[in-house]
């Protein structure tokens, strides 16, 4: 994990994310990745974690596989 340049995000963002963990709430996510690629998909979160003072987003992709997404990566966030 890379925390070259992390950029703390906002308070009121961090809560939605906290909360949709609570509510078990999908979420659809699009973020680029640490070789900058693009991803869009329906993510299950399940926890927000700090490495390297960077945070992360711990998320159950469709296919039933754990990844770690930095939450400065994130560009757009929708509930479903």
């Amino acid at each position: 994990m890379n925390d070259q340049n992390y950029i703390p995000i906002s308070c009121e963002l961090h809560s939605q994310y906290e909360l949709a963990i609570m509510h078990k709430n999908s979420l659809l996510l699009q973020w680029q990745d640490e070789n900058s690629l693009s991803h869009e998909a329906k993510v299950t979160p399940l926890d927000v974690i700090t490495c390297n003072r960077a945070e992360y987003l711990k998320v159950l992709d469709s296919e039933g596989k754990e990844n770690l997404i930095r939450l400065d990566r994130i560009s757009k966030m929708r509930i479903l």
